[in-house]
């Protein structure tokens, strides 16, 4: 009797030995393995951070490569350069070298002489700056706006071309009558250009009126005395 509550006994303190054991398992495992857990998942997290700044950088490093693309203001100078350049060749243009000569681009004085019955001796000058030449061998002269007021060209003096800068100049002689009656009319004024259609004549204001029939114009001349006016 006994030696059965004895075993019996043995098998119920092991039992509670097993419970005791099981109840110590659980507590253990519990809040620890929550604890392991959490920390487990701040790796996870971080490598996502980690990966976000990777993705960053690129993003940062191309907007560095669209900076870089400053090399179009160097494109830029390039263009200014080229345009300083024409620029350059514009204004030697300019200069006035080996162009014919424009009436804008002379100085006139006219004088009276007395020879001939009288005539205007007209001197052209390059104004300062300007070299051209005297393509046209004889200009266009006329008093008024008529027909009748235009000098007709008697074939004197003549030098083909002329060229004119600095102090050199080039003569030409006018006769405001070429006939002996009394007709005619009262000018104030000639005017002169180099050729026919120059856009630009000059105007001369006369001594004084001057009567007007048949005008006559010689060619230009580096030498005065071929310019003096007559009918041959």
């Amino acid at each position: 009797m006994r030696s059965r509550l004895a075993a019996r006994s043995a098998r119920l303190v092991l039992a509670a030995a097993a419970v005791t054991a099981l109840a110590a398992t659980a507590t253990a495992c519990g809040p620890d393995d929550v604890a392991d857990t959490g920390s487990s998942a701040a790796p996870s997290t971080g490598s996502g951070a980690s990966d976000n700044s990777s993705t960053d950088s690129p993003s940062t490093s191309g907007s560095g490569d669209k900076a870089g693309s400053g090399d179009k203001s160097g494109s830029g100078d390039d263009k200014s350069g080229s345009g300083s350049d024409k620029a350059g060749s514009g204004g030697g243009g300019k200069s006035g070298y080996g162009q014919s000569c424009g009436t804008n681009d002379l100085d006139f004085t006219l004088t009276s002489e007395s020879q001939a019955g009288g005539y205007y001796l007209v001197t052209a000058k390059a104004k300062s700056g300007i070299t051209c030449y005297l393509d046209t061998n004889t200009p266009s002269v006329s008093f008024g706006s008529g027909v009748d007021g235009l000098a007709s060209p008697v074939g004197q003096g003549g030098e083909d071309p002329i060229k004119l800068t600095g102090s050199s100049v080039a003569y030409t002689g006018i006769s405001p009558k070429s006939t002996n009656s009394n007709d005619g009319k009262e000018f104030e004024n000639v005017i002169i250009a180099i050729t026919e259609d120059d856009p630009d004549p000059a105007e001369l204001k006369l001594p004084e009126p001057a009567t007007v029939d048949k005008p006559i114009v010689t060619n230009w001349s580096t030498n005065s005395a071929e310019t003096v006016p007559a009918i041959v």
